[in-house]
């Protein structure tokens, strides 16, 4: 079964939950006759991925699907021979070959009226007109997370842009632009969405629910705002979730829901470690056998990265919400001092495969300056 996420995604730029003047920029680099290379940053779920979709459909014709080439550049930075793979998917004739996937043209955009699909149905209302005497733009590379590409693959993208890339267009999603190297950026169009609205968020969501049929309780959509802090893809993933138990009809399902899901075991693993408790082990009895299980702050950590399947820079982010909220009653001393620590473990795990090292040495400062403030068992 299809997640709402894709059954309602949108199809024209006036469906974005986004602000008018940044629904104009992207109809405006779309409908350009010279398409410009795009930038498009943004916290997470306030529809980068969706943006850049409709432009691929605006710019290539309904035939996009089949010349738009996608790399997740998160997945790069946890892999081994992330290099080679990476140069694989610009080269796919190879890696000594002087054809690159930014210097194919594609015929199927000289001639678009081959295809069947939803012609008419562009996300602007209109087809882009091909600027006469200017070969067509016929194949998108889309870079998402470009921000976790790294300083040493980004050269290579600058140079692909500047001298293979007359029919074809690059598009980067990033968080933080800050990681995308000037040479690229001043080369891109930027184009910044901010976190959505709680009025747009509440709208949608009430929207979608009534196209599924499923009616929600009173007030639960304002809630659902409150808690998704602009990040209409959670809002609506929540909402999904709540409806597929049938948990709609009643206000206070949703905190049962959250109060399920919410990870608190972030608190309870730097409690541990603050405590000294980082390993620990205990045994117990599973299927008429004795195990042993890791506890301790160790323990929160299995918990988190296997059974809630949360990556790294997720824990990460948790460990962050925990430090800077009010629930962690910190001397300020040790507040910053595990900031700081938190900091480096975050720039660590940028030069990193092995995410969860870093982490379980963060929990062994955060012990060390538990001991320091006198807040260690022993």
């Amino acid at each position: 079964m299809a997640s709402w996420l894709s059954t309602h995604a949108p199809k024209r730029f006036d469906d974005l939950a986004m602000p008018p003047q940044i629904r104009e920029q992207f109809i405006r680099a779309s409908l350009a006759g010279n398409p410009p290379h795009m930038l498009i940053t943004g916290p997470a779920g306030v529809g980068k991925t969706a943006a850049w979709r409709l432009v691929a459909r605006q710019v290539l014709g309904p035939g996009w699907k089949a010349t738009s080439h996608v790399l997740q550049a998160r997945n790069l930075s946890r892999q081994a021979g992330a290099m080679k793979t990476f140069e694989e998917f610009l080269r796919p004739a190879g890696l000594k070959s002087s054809d690159t996937l930014a210097s194919r043209t594609s015929l199927d955009a000289f001639d678009r009226n081959m295809w069947d699909g939803d012609v008419g149905e562009a996300p602007c209302g209109e087809e882009a007109q091909m600027e006469f005497g200017r070969a067509p733009v016929s194949r998108l590379i889309v870079i998402e997370d470009a921000d976790h590409l790294g300083f040493r693959r980004q050269p290579y993208l600058r140079r692909m842009m500047e001298s293979e890339s007359h029919t074809t267009r690059f598009i980067f999603t990033a968080r933080a632009p800050s990681r995308i190297i000037d040479a690229l950026r001043s080369r891109m169009q930027h184009i910044r969405i901010p976190a959505i609205e709680s009025e747009e968020i509440v709208a949608t969501v009430q929207k979608v629910a009534s196209l599924e049929g499923v009616t929600i309780a009173d007030g639960m959509a304002e809630d659902l705002a409150h808690i998704a802090d602009g990040n209409l893809r959670k809002a609506l993933f929540t909402t999904e979730l709540l409806a597929r138990r049938n948990m709609t009809g009643e206000r206070n399902r949703l905190y049962e829901l959250v109060s399920e899901s919410t990870l608190q075991h972030a608190r309870r693993m730097i409690e541990l470690a603050l405590r000294g408790r980082v390993i620990e082990w205990r045994w117990e009895k599973q299927r008429g056998r004795n195990v042993k299980t890791l506890e301790g702050a160790m323990g929160q950590l299995d918990e988190m990265m296997g059974v809630h399947a949360l990556d790294a820079e997720d824990v990460v982010h948790q460990i962050h919400m925990e430090l800077v909220g009010s629930r962690l009653m910190l001397a300020p001393e040790l507040r910053n001092e595990m900031l700081d620590a938190l900091a480096d473990c975050d720039v660590s795990l940028r030069r990193t495969i092995h995410s969860r090292i870093q982490i379980e040495h963060f929990l062994h400062q955060v012990s060390d300056a538990g001991r320091r403030h006198g807040l260690a068992m022993s």
